[in-house]
């Protein structure tokens, strides 16, 4: 299996998260993670350790100076305030698209860096799905309150010009392969892939089906040679 495939089906970012792997999934009957499992969990008990794996999303030039967050039992809460209106946080499973196998997988961290617009249209919908995960929804829930909040206005529209980053080393997208990839993606309204040249031959583009049939916005995905510290990461 592709295992860039399999991190962008998983996440966002987040992972986050397409080609021959979600062929394979939808063969297999058989959900690995068919439900929520212990909140505890999805939870990391080292706070510093989750504010430096959320700044590992970004090069440090970002991330020193960007707000941190960290997940909680009520939710996500402001660990670190920023001052350049980039905004870091590690994500979970539930950020990834609706249909994806490992929703639930407790084990997934998503690092992402959001820059000032997509902090503002886009990071909202992270403290939406958390906050009724939080509340025991059920994935179809998540997924039907997600987009009737969106209809409904509580959720913002996309700002132009949205982007994040996702160059962590030390994130966990996907079950599969290599369980990471550094990239950045690009947030922009519904368009047809073929605008980008995603998911082409040897195109360094893909398209992440994030937001599929849940609010009109493309996630576009382009893989990048070097993680956030500076090291060569494998480009796809």
């Amino acid at each position: 299996m592709n295992h860039k495939v399999a991190i962008v089906a998983s996440l966002s970012f987040s992972f986050v998260l397409l080609l021959s792997g979600m062929e394979a999934w939808a063969q297999d009957t058989k959900t690995p993670y068919p439900s929520m499992a212990p909140i505890d969990q999805y939870l990391m008990a080292d706070r510093n350790a989750e504010i430096t794996l959320a700044r590992s999303a970004a090069p440090e030039a970002i991330s020193h100076e960007a707000r941190i967050l960290v997940l909680g039992r009520r939710g996500y809460e402001t660990a670190v305030e920023g001052k350049n209106g980039f905004v870091c946080v590690v994500e979970r499973g539930w950020m990834s698209p609706a249909d994806a196998p490992e929703f639930w997988n407790p084990k997934i961290r998503g690092p992402v860096c959001f820059n000032p617009p997509a902090a503002r249209s886009v990071l909202p919908v992270t403290y939406k799905r958390t906050e009724m995960v939080l509340a025991g929804r059920t994935k179809a829930e998540i997924i039907e309150g997600n987009k009737v909040a969106f209809e409904k206005g509580e959720l913002p529209q996309l700002e132009a010009g949205g982007m994040s980053y996702m160059m962590s080393k030390d994130a966990y997208l996907t079950d599969h392969d290599d369980h990471n990839l550094a990239h950045l993606m690009f947030y922009t309204p519904a368009l047809d892939g073929a605008v980008w040249g995603a998911d082409l031959p040897k195109s360094p583009v893909m398209l992440n089906p994030q937001f599929k049939g849940v609010q009109p916005i493309d996630v576009f995905v382009v893989s990048v040679s070097k993680w956030s510290d500076g090291t060569v990461a494998p480009v796809m």
